[in-house]
């Protein structure tokens, strides 16, 4: 899939949602020790949130810091080429990772965007918050109106 068709050409992707409770900016090497920790923190947790129907992610032995930059890297570039957009989730400070929010394609012609977010266990009081943060931020910024939410 080409940027221009999962986002229009003259679009500029907002890099920025905050909240009293949480704040996104982009996913990016920046994040690594923190992201990593995050998730490894919280993997059985993330496997039950809506969204993660396949039960792949994350996996259950983990990932090598040096992995997880990797995919971060990958985040960082499908960011910069408009073919999808990863953010971390911040506490309000933005010296702690909480969680991520993915905008990728769907697969599935019903659907513009698929949206899927985690929050580490030990913030689980916020996955509904964000899920509903990140709902409203697309209906007002982005372009899709057909967004699948995982049943949220």
């Amino acid at each position: 899939m080409t940027a221009a068709e999962f986002v229009p050409v003259d679009f500029d992707p907002p890099t920025s949602l905050v909240t009293d409770q949480f704040r996104l900016e982009p996913l990016g090497p920046q994040h690594n020790s923190a992201d990593h920790a995050a998730w490894m923190s919280s993997i059985e947790h993330i496997r039950a949130t809506p969204g993660y129907p396949d039960g792949n992610w994350p996996p259950l032995d983990g990932m090598t810091l040096e992995a997880n930059l990797a995919d971060l890297h990958r985040h960082a570039d499908d960011f910069a080429r408009r073919v999808g957009f990863t953010f971390t989730v911040l506490d309000p400070t933005g010296s702690d990772v909480i969680g991520c929010v993915y905008l990728y394609p769907s697969a599935s012609e019903q659907w513009d965007v698929e949206v899927q977010s985690w929050v580490r266990v030990d913030r689980s009081s916020l996955d509904g918050p964000l899920a509903d943060a990140v709902a409203r931020w697309l209906a007002a910024e982005w372009p899709w109106q057909r967004v699948d939410r995982f049943g949220r």
